[in-house]
């Protein structure tokens, strides 16, 4: 029904923007990232909008891409995922991070997204295998070493998002193996950004 959205931002919540279209102020719902991306109250953004109808509200979702509404549409065809646990994945997880996982049945990755636990991420795996397109997470998302996994949860575990850590590891140079180092080189990458 509403396909895209375009206006100005009038305020940003905790989990959505008010977006003023035609002298109408819109709530969409968006993930994390994308509330951490906006910039500021009075920038102009564009948004690909799921509207779900329910009977008694009708709410919109926003994503910065069609291919990030894609895949929250196709998480909301999984048996057990809402719209609230989506964006939670979406703004938690790269896509490229989400198809890597499910193409090696990675199930800890899902689990450090909020409100999933592991009977839920292994739901996840299963039906998630038929429904995704896992021939480009093959090349995206190089295989993550143990000693990189580590990193990922010591970033996370200080607050830095998955995509956050994921970003700087990709940054870092390959000959740095040692944990303390990467890890250090990690911070020092995530504070200048």
């Amino acid at each position: 029904m509403i396909a895209s959205l375009s206006g100005t931002i009038l305020k940003i919540e905790a989990a959505s923007l008010i977006i003023g279209v035609g002298g109408v102020g819109v709530r969409v719902f968006v993930p994390r990232n994308v509330l951490e991306n906006v910039g500021g109250i009075g920038r102009s953004l564009r948004l690909h909008t799921h509207l779900m109808v329910r009977e008694t509200e009708l709410t919109l979702y926003g994503f910065e891409s069609e291919d990030d509404l894609q895949l929250f549409e196709i998480l909301l065809s999984v048996n057990g995922v809402g719209p609230k646990v989506a964006l939670s994945i979406l703004g938690t997880l790269s896509p490229e991070l989400l198809k890597s996982a499910v193409l090696r049945e990675e199930t800890a990755v899902l689990q450090r997204v909020p409100g999933i636990g592991k009977k839920t991420a292994e739901r996840m795996m299963f039906q998630l295998r038929d429904k995704l397109d896992l021939t480009a997470a093959t090349t995206a998302v190089s295989f993550v070493s143990d000693i990189d996994a580590d990193v990922i949860d010591l970033l996370t575990g200080l607050g830095y998002s998955i995509v956050e850590a994921q970003s700087a590891l990709q940054k870092l140079p390959r000959e740095v193996g040692e944990l303390d180092e990467r890890l250090r080189l990690a911070l020092q990458y995530l504070d200048q950004n």
